[in-house]
């Protein structure tokens, strides 16, 4: 889960000005925590208290109102509301917030039907919910193929991932880097194929978030999706997380340490 967190703050000083260059500072000067980290803890908070999905975002929201970026115009109204619903967005929200649900539920049927719980919320259309469901299974293949390896992941393993991925969702991601470098899209349709291709790419937890950022793109959202789904497979770092962890409020920070606690450690992550 953190590891989306890591993506959303490396890439929060490119989601309007865009880069291409790979090597560029991870946490730059500017860089912040967004959105995407505000719902990704919100769904941490909901597992860990037992709240609904909703209530818990939308609390966390408006204790953040103007985040780094601020927030989707029909998401906003939704936060602003007193009396919020579901509005048919299949925006790539729904995926960037989802990894939480793929730590706390071993059984597939169980992660699978509380992902959907998380997106439909908010964008309860049957393609932000596809997104969000793929995310997760992404995660909670990773950690599976990890328990039964030893800690360890190969490249066989990756292609066992992406089959696992694509036969649920459907997703094409024979994509080539011209028809997605420096395209912005903010839908879960455009934008997990795109990352579950990154991940096929990537060597290691820094290689993901690199490829991500540097495509262009959503930069935030897409290396938060990236970043949740390499930290299963790879792990991150201990200077880059420690590094992350300094950006972070302690409310935040405090529901992490609880929600790593309760169910991240059990996989032997730290």
């Amino acid at each position: 889960m953190i590891g989306a967190i890591i993506g959303d703050i490396a890439g929060s000083s490119y989601e309007f000005n865009p880069t291409n260059d790979y090597n560029f500072e991870l946490f730059a000067c500017g860089s912040n925590f967004t959105d995407d980290t505000i719902c990704t803890v919100a769904v941490a908070d909901a597992l860990c208290n037992d709240l609904d999905f909703g209530d818990s975002i939308h609390m966390w929201c408006r204790k953040y109102p103007s985040p780094m970026g601020g927030y989707g115009i029909s998401f906003a109204h939704w936060v602003k509301s007193s009396q919020p619903k579901p509005y048919g967005s299949f925006g790539n929200g729904a995926a960037m917030r989802v990894s939480p649900v793929a730590w706390a539920y071993d059984n597939i049927n169980d992660m699978m039907k509380k992902a959907e719980e998380s997106a439909a919320c908010t964008h309860n259309h049957p393609e932000g919910i596809k997104g969000a469901q793929t995310v997760a299974l992404a995660i909670r293949t990773a950690i599976q193929i990890r328990e039964e390896h030893n800690n360890f992941f190969a490249e066989e393993d990756m292609q066992r991932l992406m089959k696992t991925c694509t036969d649920f969702s459907g997703y094409n991601l024979d994509i080539r880097m011209e028809d997605v470098q420096n395209k912005f899209d903010e839908t879960c349709q455009g934008t997990v194929p795109v990352a579950l291709w990154i991940i096929g790419q990537s060597t290691d937890f820094e290689d993901a978030i690199r490829r991500a950022v540097s495509l262009g793109a959503d930069a935030d959202t897409l290396a938060a999706i990236v970043g949740s789904i390499a930290e299963a497979i790879w792990q991150i770092p201990p200077h880059i997380q420690t590094k992350a962890l300094t950006f972070l409020p302690e409310d935040i920070k405090s529901v992490l340490l609880r929600f790593y606690a309760r169910y991240i450690s059990r996989h032997g992550v730290q």
